[in-house]
């Protein structure tokens, strides 16, 4: 091992999630995958944490593996964008394997009864129901489906679920989400039932 390799140490064994914090800007710069909010360095994707005593720097290591989602497979991904019909989302796991395609899904939104279905940054598991004019469509509409991941928009703060609601641990405030039954589960990236069935395996490989 080289005197370089030894000052980078990858300090998280457990998936790191967007707006997580990595460590104190006051010890650490932010690096790749990174941002500084004033008082942490924080990540912004999901992935594995590293940090590099020589440089000083804490970054966030995205999955390596390209791969495209097929008809049936299970997803987890990062909200990019919400519209008043639908969302964006960047997929980041399929069936519970990593990707950095950076490949993008479409959900509707159009039939959820939900004021808030997801904010962007909030983590969600979608079913992939196939491609449509040269996109990829996804649903939540089974139990587990939906957000897996989410904080406060108030306070950033975390949040646990109240029957069909999301209430903030630290500001108690309530808000709306389309939640899986999965919600805060750390192995949320695993495939649920929802897989259960699925056509075509785990994505195809670019």
């Amino acid at each position: 091992m080289t005197a370089a390799a030894a000052t980078t140490t990858t300090e998280s064994a457990s998936v790191i999630l967007p707006g997580d914090g990595i460590a104190s800007i006051e010890e650490y710069e932010a690096g790749a995958n990174t941002f500084d909010d004033g008082d942490m360095v924080r990540a912004a994707t999901v992935g594995e944490k590293i940090i590099d005593r020589e440089t000083r720097v804490a970054s966030i290591r995205h999955p390596r593996v390209f791969s495209v989602p097929r008809k049936g497979d299970i997803v987890i991904g990062t909200v990019a964008a919400v519209m008043s019909s639908m969302m964006a989302i960047r997929i980041d796991y399929i069936n519970g394997k990593p990707t950095t395609s950076k490949v993008e899904c479409i959900c509707s939104t159009r039939n959820i009864r939900r004021k808030n279905v997801a904010l962007v940054a909030d983590v969600v598991a979608l079913k992939i129901l196939g491609s449509l004019n040269g996109a990829i469509h996804g649903t939540m509409s089974a139990p587990e489906l939906g957000v897996v991941f989410t904080k406060c928009r108030k306070c950033g703060g975390s949040v646990v679920p109240l029957r069909d609601v999301i209430k903030c641990t630290e500001c108690s405030w309530i808000d709306e989400r389309k939640l899986s039954n999965r919600l805060n589960n750390g192995d949320f990236v695993s495939p649920g039932p929802a897989a259960t069935g699925a056509k075509g395996g785990s994505g195809a490989s670019g």
